[in-house]
């Protein structure tokens, strides 16, 4: 198992992590992933989902936050409006969003006969980050079977990380980005809740990255003028906490925070966009009730998972980068691994 940001002491923020320093420490949430290396090909599909029941018929309380709007997402709008999450989550490439949508609807309609007929329709959620540089972009490798796999595959446990799944063709900072977790564990009420991140981590200028130990590293051969930053990160936070839809917009905003701890700063054309959700207190799709329960934190207790959120997105986007190896892709284009410098 490759090492991960703490196997070289780089510790971001004071609070501890969950049992596997990922997002599958919240409990019910799965990781899967569909990783697809072949000729000028280095894609794939992440999934994440909220929980292991139908989320159509048991959505989960959510927000988001669109940092910066460079993107090609699907579902984001409608997440925006009500507050909830109502399919597993997919992350791939900016021309798989549409076959990500297409396995998510299938999906759905299979397992529920009443969509379109007796209830309404159904919002698939699907994020990506361009990977042309290492991967033929053109060739729209990513199909609906893929989407599948990568659901298909979603356990709890250890999450595989680095170039793997949707992280197979990104890059970050000048080196081999990918796919990175990592979880913080607070106590409100003398009760522990987990915080737990994932992240498709691809932006980020050469020269930019800020280690927590104030190192700066530099890849090999980076050229000193940089183009303009067109990277893209795409953050997934879950928790078990009890929040309502406006909390967890605020907290999903905070992922931010970490992204800049690393030296980011969101450029011109760079898509960063950050959900949470929260697995406590489901919507029942077919809940007939007028007025239903909610639990929720109270605000002045917020900054807790604030700094939680900041300190998992911050170690997730290491640990991504130090997962993944040196990378040569598309026309020989290079990626070296962090991991390497270090």
């Amino acid at each position: 198992m490759s090492k991960r940001a703490r196997d070289y002491s780089l510790v971001c923020g004071s609070l501890p992590p969950g049992p596997l320093n990922a997002i599958t420490d919240v409990a019910g949430v799965t990781v899967g992933h569909c990783t697809i290396r072949e000729a000028d090909i280095r894609t794939g599909f992440t999934a994440v989902l909220p929980h292991p029941g139908d989320v159509f018929r048991e959505k989960v309380r959510a927000g988001v936050e669109v940092i910066n709007g460079f993107g090609k997402s699907a579902g984001l709008m409608q997440l925006a409006e009500l507050g909830q999450i109502e399919t597993p989550i997919l992350l791939g490439n900016t021309f798989s969003v549409a076959a990500g949508i297409e396995a998510l609807v299938g999906r759905t309609l299979a397992n529920n006969p009443e969509i379109g007929r007796s209830t309404g329709t159904v919002n698939s959620l699907v994020l990506e980050c361009n990977d042309g540089f290492l991967s033929d972009i053109r060739a729209r490798r990513l199909t609906v079977a893929d989407a599948e796999a990568a659901l298909d595959a979603a356990s709890g446990g250890s999450v595989e990380e680095g170039a793997v799944g949707a992280g197979t063709g990104m890059s970050g900072f000048g080196f081999k980005g990918g796919i990175g977790t990592a979880s913080r564990l607070i106590a409100l009420d003398g009760r522990s809740f987990t915080v737990g991140v994932l992240v498709q981590a691809n932006f980020g200028n050469a020269g930019d990255l800020v280690l927590p130990d104030g190192r700066r590293p530099v890849p090999p051969a980076a050229s000193p003028v940089q183009p303009p930053e067109r990277g893209s990160v795409i953050i997934i936070l879950a928790t078990d906490l009890p929040l309502e839809s406006r909390q967890l917009t605020r907290i999903a905003r905070r992922c931010g925070a970490g992204l800049a701890r690393l030296g980011a700063f969101w450029g011109n054309g760079s898509g960063d966009i950050a959900i949470a959700f929260s697995t406590a207190g489901r919507i029942g799709h077919f809940d007939e009730a007028d007025l239903v329960p909610l639990t929720v934190l109270n605000e002045n207790r917020i900054d807790l998972p604030f700094r939680a959120a900041a300190e998992a997105t911050q170690e997730a986007v290491l640990n991504a980068m130090l997962a993944a190896p040196e990378t040569i892709g598309r026309d020989g284009n290079r990626r070296p691994s962090l991991a390497d410098w270090l």
